[in-house]
């Protein structure tokens, strides 16, 4: 059975999404932090680690691409997942009993216009499903969670609301990581990384090596080198696989003109969602 690595606790967000591109059957193993992930591959406890990258509303994860960075994993695979915060607590609990709602700092502030309107008070969790594990071992008058549907049925928690965020278009873009690399399909994309030398004009000179062959770029993003103050790297995404001709062009032309390049992985593109279908 293929085994999964992922940050959190059972029934996170990044579980959902393994369950959405692998299939409910699919064994899932918990780690602490996102180094725990890349660990896990790279000593053979996991097949392959589910890694969230990028928010619609956050924006980039920079610690997953510092690591995409550091370590030599092969991206294979990439799910965006509707993240749908749902509110829960112990059976019995009312709407009219809660008082405070327990969740991850970020799950709370997508939810900030939620819990104004209806006076609860936030406190933050270290995880949004720990804070529903937590709930349930330990039920306390008056205190709900927000977490995912997953964790609500793993923990035996009772929804009390559905799809609470405020945005509709909360959208977390995940990477499938491991030893493996994916093969060539008709709708593939590409993720890299590169350094330009220190001089006029050269980011542009490499961005031309895909512009003139019409390969279009869906991420474009710069972070500061860790091990190099005030020198960056840029992460880019383009439409197609690296086997392709067309692209294979364009990156012996990105070599000749970068400092250094990294292929992170080609892989099928997943299906996008609009925010139409995120309210739907």
């Amino acid at each position: 059975m293929t085994t999964v690595a992922f940050q959190g606790e059972h029934g996170a967000y990044s579980e959902e999404a393994i369950r959405q591109h692998f299939g409910a059957e699919v064994q899932t193993l918990p780690c602490r932090t996102f180094e725990e992930i890349f660990t896990a591959v790279e000593e053979g406890r996991a097949d392959f680690g589910v890694l969230p990258v990028e928010n619609a509303v956050a924006g980039s994860i920079n610690k997953a691409y510092d690591l995409l960075l550091e370590h030599d994993l092969r991206v294979s695979g990439e799910i965006y997942l509707s993240v749908r915060h749902h509110l829960m607590a112990p059976k019995g609990t009312r709407m009219e009993d809660i008082r405070r709602v327990r969740s991850h700092p970020q799950a709370l502030a997508q939810c900030e216009d939620y819990l104004a309107r209806h006076g609860w008070h936030p406190e933050p969790w270290y995880d949004t499903a720990g804070s529903a594990k937590d709930l349930a071992a330990d039920p306390q008058p008056g205190v709900a969670a927000l977490a995912s549907r997953l964790a609500a049925e793993i923990y035996g928690l009772e929804i009390l609301d559905s799809d609470v965020q405020d945005l509709p278009w909360n959208i977390t873009r995940f990477f499938v990581i491991g030893h493996q690399e994916a093969p060539l399909s008709p709708h593939s994309k590409t993720s890299l990384v590169f350094a330009v030398p220190h001089r006029p004009g050269a980011l542009n000179r490499c961005l031309d090596e895909f512009a003139r062959r019409g390969l279009n770029l869906t991420k474009l993003e710069s972070r500061p080198r860790r091990n190099r103050p005030w020198q960056y790297v840029f992460y880019l995404d383009f439409e197609g696989h690296w086997q392709d001709p067309v692209c294979q062009e364009a990156l012996v032309g990105l070599l000749s003109r970068a400092a250094f390049v990294k292929l992170l992985g080609s892989y099928p593109a997943a299906q996008e969602q609009t925010a139409d279908e995120t309210a739907s």
